[in-house]
């Protein structure tokens, strides 16, 4: 009975907490001033954004270079080992929650003084042993939801260091996409500066051929040696440009410094669709905003453990094992040794002490509450600039697009004229020069096109986040013959850890 008794108490004294006060504000989300649409919305937009939007400039080189990135890179791997740091806070945070169960053994041999206080009977030896065997169990109850909101705390932590892992992988596909767009067009520029630095150097050849027939002058001779070193200074830099974009490229993937593979030319990647979606739609699928949320959950749920140290703290102990001078009696009835005790300690005058912990929960939760506001409205900014840059570039290319083939008549009848003697030779040379500098400002155009679709899609977010986060397992490296890769899934870590170690309903409030 009494046995009985014991064991109800102490299942009575475990739901205490699960009972108890929760103390501090429950989390609601703020009420954000969301835009009703963005203001350079296309009308031609579909709803892709959930998509693999990388495939849709159709280079399997860009595909095989992303998914070795997602298994390779760094900044990943580091997001995904702080995922493993704050899932192991989470777990020792909630270990409070429940009774503290523990183990000893000791063993000694001792000698008593026969000089200091009562001397010892004369037939009992100053040595001897001592053996005991122990079990201990201390626990806080949580009535007032320190621990509870502490674990709350915890567990958004947690999912806050999951979307920032997403966030570095929404980040690490978009600096790839365009660092790759970049290169070639850096690849199409170095074209055309080695295809006019060869038509000049013919220029060169002929104008030496008839200054030393008499038929022109030196200044024009010179006027055309001045632009053939014009386009041929233009291409060590162009080279330069190449090689650090390679050396950018290669870090991204994981790799050392090296040169990257090419596939399609810039001219024959596919145009990725505009992607549709609603201002309010960021808010659940931008990882940079989830994230920010999670710290403001966390903040807000620091506050009610900051405020529960106002309150009584109730602790229960209790040992029980054996106590003997001699091993082969340790585990007998007379050696049993055991003890229950509680305590309770109310803080009275702690001189601002824990005011002060509260006031800084407070400012702590304020401080991530202006920050969640600010990230979304930096958030629309990012669409909003995505969607005029698609939008404006688009504009630019058809009026350089334009400009360049006007740029070509006028250099093929300049030369007519010249030929004709209509004209002098400047003509000519101005001719060259603007359709040169147009050819080379008509392709960085062009992969400023191709960059705005990737920012749009990092702007937007999107279901796409969570198809990258399934590839970030080991990938080959790209090869001769690249083919996209296809990856297994792999759930992610946060989901895992949230299915076990999930806290009950009454925890989670």
């Amino acid at each position: 009975m009494e046995r009985l008794a014991l064991t109800r108490l102490l299942a009575s004294l475990m739901l205490l907490p699960l009972s108890g006060c929760l103390l501090g504000p429950d989390y609601v989300r703020p009420k954000v001033d969301v835009p009703a649409t963005f203001r350079f919305a296309q009308d031609e937009s579909v709803n892709v954004a959930n998509t693999i939007w990388w495939e849709q400039f159709l280079d399997p080189v860009l595909n095989q270079l992303i998914a070795t990135a997602l298994a390779e890179n760094r900044d990943v791997m580091v997001a995904a080992a702080r995922v493993e740091e704050f899932r192991g806070q989470f777990v020792t945070t909630r270990s409070f929650l429940f009774p503290q169960v523990g183990a000893a053994a000791d063993a000694s041999r001792q000698r008593a003084s026969q000089s200091a206080g009562v001397p010892l009977p004369a037939n009992v030896s100053p040595v001897y042993n001592q053996f005991d065997v122990t079990l201990s169990v201390a626990w806080e109850i949580d009535l007032f939801g320190k621990y509870r909101r502490q674990t709350e705390a915890a567990r958004a932590n947690l999912l806050a260091s999951e979307e920032g892992r997403r966030a570095t992988i929404l980040a690490l596909v978009a600096s790839v996409a365009s660092s790759y767009i970049n290169l070639r067009s850096l690849d199409r520029q170095l074209e055309i500066a080695k295809d006019t630095a060869v038509s000049r150097a013919e220029s060169v050849r002929v104008f030496t051929a008839r200054f030393q027939a008499g038929e022109v002058s030196q200044m024009e001779l010179a006027q055309s040696q001045s632009e053939y070193e014009s386009a041929q200074a233009t291409i060590p830099q162009i080279e330069a440009q190449i090689g650090q974009q390679e050396n950018a490229l290669s870090v991204l993937i994981g790799r050392n410094p090296g040169q990257i593979l090419r596939g399609r030319e810039l001219s024959a990647l596919g145009t990725p669709q505009i992607p549709a979606g609603l201002p309010s739609e960021l808010l659940e699928r931008r990882p940079d905003l989830l994230q920010a949320e999670q710290v403001l959950v966390s903040q807000n749920a620091l506050i009610g453990a900051a405020r529960a140290l106002y309150f009584p703290s109730i602790s229960l102990t209790g040992l029980f094992g054996s106590l003997s001078t001699q091993f082969s009696n340790l585990f007998t009835g007379p050696a049993r040794v055991w003890s229950f005790a509680g305590s309770l300690t109310q803080p009275i005058f702690t001189a601002g002490n824990i005011s002060g912990q509260v006031h800084q929960a407070e400012a702590r939760q304020q401080e991530a509450l202006f920050t969640y506001e600010k990230t979304i409205q930096v958030a629309f900014q990012e669409v909003e600039d995505a969607l005029i840059a698609v939008r404006k570039t688009h504009e630019q290319l058809a009026a350089q697009g334009n400009q360049v083939e006007a740029l070509h008549t006028y250099a093929r009848l300049a030369r007519l004229r010249y030929e004709g003697g209509y004209t002098s030779y400047i003509e000519v040379l101005d001719a060259e020069r603007s359709l040169f500098n147009a050819q080379l400002s008509y392709t960085q155009t062009q992969g400023t096109v191709f960059t705005s679709f990737v920012n749009l899609y990092k702007a937007l977010g999107g279901g796409w986040v969570l198809e990258a986060e399934k590839m970030s397992i080991p990938a080959p490296a790209p090869s001769s013959s690249p083919v996209p890769a296809s990856p297994p899934s792999a759930e992610p870590v946060a989901q895992q850890v949230l299915s076990t170690e999930r806290p009950t309903a009454q925890e989670a409030r």
